[in-house]
């Protein structure tokens, strides 16, 4: 889940004050913002206050099921319309990307109300970790499922820095290095670690990342066809 955290109030404010907007609707999130107490309905319910405090008249506010999700975004956003044309502006608690989304499923100025810090594992209720970078060149298979990139705050591939000492981390000290964590684990399913890996391929994450599921689906479909006519000839 994108983990996020509320942005400085002040610079909502600058952001309003900017466009001279004295109405606001407030949009959140469902999934993960909910989630992480960022922009589920309490967080909105705390917002609309601020702003009331503030001098802003609140024309209303939904939590979307999904808020980067362009379809059910547009719904929710159709049926909140009259309170939406009623605002001067769009304060939106979800992480980046439903901001994006919103701001092509209305016609009012979308704001951030929070920050994207990072793709996280949820620990335990109100614990979250960074574990996964989204490098599009996954090395988990060969590091027992840790990734190093992440993990280590050095971003080391290939086993601990020089600073290791007893197991721990030289950055984070209350914490085991990540490679030891690896090769422990490595060690307890029967497996050998791999005497080199590879350097990361940073090609293969190109932004802006797209992905048509629909497209995969037609090219494999053109692929069985192919092999299926082969066959025949």
């Amino acid at each position: 889940m994108i983990i996020t955290k509320p942005r400085d109030f002040s610079r909502i404010i600058a952001n309003l004050e900017g466009i001279g907007a004295k109405r606001v609707f407030l949009m959140g999130c469902g999934q993960c913002a909910t989630v992480a107490k960022t922009g589920g309905e309490p967080e909105l319910e705390a917002m609309a206050a601020q702003l009331r405090d503030a001098g802003y008249e609140v024309t209303g506010w939904a939590v979307g099921e999904v808020a980067c999700h362009l379809g059910g975004t547009k719904l929710e956003t159709r049926k909140r319309v009259g309170d939406i044309a009623a605002a001067d502006a769009v304060l939106v608690l979800s992480c980046g990307a439903g901001v994006q989304t919103v701001a092509d499923s209305v016609d009012r100025p979308v704001f951030p109300g929070l920050e994207s810090v990072f793709l996280g594992n949820v620990i335990r209720a109100g614990v979250f970790e960074e574990r996964c970078q989204t490098c599009g060149d996954c090395v988990l298979d060969l590091t027992a499922g840790i990734c190093p990139v992440t993990t280590c705050p050095k971003g080391l591939l290939n086993g601990p820095c020089g600073g290791m000492w007893d197991g721990m981390c030289e950055v984070l000290t209350d914490r085991e290095c990540a490679h030891v964590r690896i090769r422990r684990r490595l060690a307890e399913q029967g497996r050998v670690a791999a005497k080199v890996v590879p350097p990361k391929d940073f090609s293969a994450k190109l932004k802006p990342g797209s992905l048509s599921l629909r497209e995969e689906r037609r090219r494999d479909a053109r692929k069985r066809h192919d092999v299926t006519q082969g066959g025949r000839s």
